[in-house]
């Protein structure tokens, strides 16, 4: 089936104010049959967000707001189109049990929904490593390596795997490869197709699917998919579900990366 799994809204205070109809319009445009609106979940209680801009999440008042304007689309378009109702969800390592207390509260409004891991914790520091190229330099000189930063990333990606966040958790993992996103100018030293390796073992024991993102391959330092060609095949190879997502944040992205990604046609 043509579906788009992974898609913001305007509820996104770093995305733009294009209208959920007009989202749908272009999904229709693209011969796409099901789509989900994954708008980043309210961050926990407590979270500070580590963002400069403070625009990492949702904000909590407008959760309902956003449920809303999903049901309103789903009954104008019922008859055109599947649409989910999804939150793109962080794991935030010592936040488990108030992301699992928001999941009990609002997973049942749920259709789809995607884990990902936006913030590392470091000697009791929390950073966002996909902000900018500034912020992940400033990350390189507190952490000491690159390849530390990747370390951790891959730790806190397992982690999220196997942490238990409750009967609503989300069974797919987000942009799996996403601390690659600066690599063209801050390239590692260190192979980590066996940490990647890992992370698929965890995924495909689990029973959970995979964001096969196309965003990457728009960021200019990056121009790659998450996951990127190989692990993608490896993922096939083991029986795990990839699911397309173009991480569109406005509505010219959807469908992004679709005719670069090799391996898209094979997850229909």
């Amino acid at each position: 089936m043509l579906k788009d799994g992974h898609i913001h809204t305007r509820f996104c205070p770093h995305g733009t104010q294009d209208a959920l109809d007009g989202y749908v319009e272009k999904a229709l445009s693209l011969g796409l049959k099901e789509i989900s609106f994954t708008e980043h979940a309210p961050l926990p209680d407590g979270f500070i967000d580590p963002a400069p801009a403070k625009d990492s999440s949702m904000r909590m008042e407008e959760l309902e707001i956003y449920f809303e304007e999903i049901a309103r689309v789903k009954s104008v378009y019922t008859r055109k189109i599947k649409i989910n109702t999804g939150l793109e969800v962080d794991f935030i390592e010592g936040f488990e049990q108030e992301t699992e207390n928001f999941l009990d509260q609002y997973g049942k409004h749920l259709d789809d929904a995607i884990l990902s891991v936006h913030f590392l914790k470091y000697g009791g520091q929390y950073d966002c490593v996909d902000y900018s190229p500034d912020t992940f330099a400033k990350m390189i000189e507190r952490y000491g390596t690159i390849e530390e930063i990747y370390r951790v990333y891959y730790q806190t990606l397992l982690h999220s795997i196997h942490s238990d966040l409750g009967p609503y958790k989300p069974k797919r993992i987000g942009h799996m490869t996403l601390v690659n996103k600066f690599q063209k100018r801050f390239p590692i030293k260190k192979d980590f197709s066996e940490e990647i390796m890992d992370v698929l073992s965890a995924i495909k024991t689990k029973g959970y699917e995979i964001d096969y993102n196309g965003a990457g391959y728009f960021k200019p330092l990056c121009k790659e998919s998450y996951p990127p060609e190989w692990a993608a095949k490896e993922a096939l190879n083991r029986g795990i579900p990839l699911v397309y997502g173009s991480d569109a944040h406005q509505i010219k992205d959807l469908g992004q990366g679709q005719n670069l990604m090799k391996y898209w046609r094979e997850v229909l």
